[in-house]
């Protein structure tokens, strides 16, 4: 008695097999557990194999739950093959493709070589000159005639004296 009520309460379905299969399975379980004088109701039944179905079953449990009839046995096995089904049709099957080229990865050694080369570019280029005046020697923040035209921009213009 024990271990048919351990084995019908820990059974859960795997996705192996059809699901019509897996309910009859355990409608053979309570049968076995009636014989021994212990019978449990067709909605507990129903509630247990909703239990036990996997999480892509989720949908179709909800759908249960917000329903206000409840299902007999019959009436839940040809909904979940129904079910299966439209999971099955809704299941695509694809495959990642791979390609390899002619040149087996030289393609991809020279760019990291140019990529590397770029970063050692930016790391060690040395200024040219003045972003401000165009002349070599100094730099924007060093150049006397930015730092006239900063001020000239940022005071305020005096009145002019009449």
């Amino acid at each position: 008695m024990t271990s048919l009520l351990a084995s019908l309460m820990s059974m859960k379905y795997k996705g192996r097999g059809n699901v019509r299969e897996y309910i009859m399975k355990m409608y053979q379980i309570a049968s076995k557990l009636k014989a021994l004088k212990i019978e449990l109701s067709e909605d507990l039944l129903v509630l247990m194999v909703l239990v036990s179905l996997p999480a892509h079953f989720n949908q179709f449990k909800v759908n249960y739950n917000c329903q206000r009839e409840k299902w007999t046995l019959n009436e839940l096995i040809s909904h979940c093959v129904q079910g299966e089904e439209r999971l099955k049709q809704d299941k695509t099957e694809s495959a990642h493709l791979a390609s390899a080229s002619k040149d087996k990865g030289k393609k991809r050694k020279h760019e990291n070589e140019a990529a590397k080369g770029l970063v050692q570019k930016k790391q060690h280029k040395e200024p040219t000159g003045c972003f401000f005046c165009g002349k070599t020697g100094h730099v924007k923040k060093e150049c006397t005639k930015y730092h006239a035209w900063r001020a000239k921009k940022w005071l305020p213009e005096l009145p002019k004296a009449k």
